[in-house]
């Protein structure tokens, strides 16, 4: 999962149109305090960007954002909106994913039976999320990946290439980057590279 970046050279459409042409088929886009006229004309682009290519098109914390931009869905944190209630909103056919920070939250979002996926972590230290969560490490990672069991999970936070082939081995179902993908301006290389390290992942990685 490619996730869009505020304070960049690059505007989040612009951000969203190259990852889509290097390969990505998932972009969720992450406005922080953005004003909700142009969060829904930027999510309206980001959406058209990812219909062009046929990827995914996922809204951070609003549902009403997702539903004006015609997105394929939604991804709320803990504390943004119940999910069942989301569900609701959204109908059966649109994606609803969910935060799960510990083994409370796993357990919610099993029981929960509305979800398509959850966002795990965080793996490590990332300066992209605010108010972060205890870092878990891979050894915290495991276990909510079992308890999860046939619930879809991404790992997310401070996630590298380096990380990927440790966290397929441990029953990820993948993994959602935002710093790693623009490190350097260099965004197409940086998805490959990340691509490529999943596809490669029997090879056993250490995570500290």
């Amino acid at each position: 999962m490619a996730i869009t970046q505020d304070g960049l050279p690059l505007g989040h459409v612009e951000q969203a149109a190259q990852l889509c042409a290097a390969g990505a088929g998932w972009i969720q886009l992450r406005m922080k305090d953005a004003a909700p006229g142009p969060w829904l004309a930027t999510a309206r682009e980001v959406a058209a960007v990812c219909r062009a290519y046929g990827a995914v098109c996922i809204v951070n914390d609003s549902v009403e954002i997702a539903l004006a931009a015609e997105a394929d869905g939604v991804h709320l944190g803990r504390l943004d909106r119940d999910w069942r209630e989301a569900r609701r909103q959204l109908g059966p056919e649109l994606l609803l994913g969910g935060t799960v920070n510990d083994s409370a939250d796993a357990a919610r979002a099993t029981a929960a039976g509305c979800l398509d996926y959850v966002g795990v972590g965080p793996l490590r230290f990332t300066p992209n999320k605010r108010n972060l969560a205890p870092v878990l490490g891979l050894a915290g990672v495991r276990p909510l990946l079992a308890q999860l069991g046939a619930l879809p999970a991404w790992v997310i936070g401070g996630v590298t290439a380096a990380d990927l082939p440790a966290l397929r081995a441990a029953g990820a179902a993948g993994a959602a980057v935002s710093s790693a993908l623009f490190r350097n301006g260099r965004a197409g290389d940086n998805l490959r590279a990340l691509l490529d390290a999943w596809a490669a992942g029997a090879v056993p990685v250490t995570i500290p």
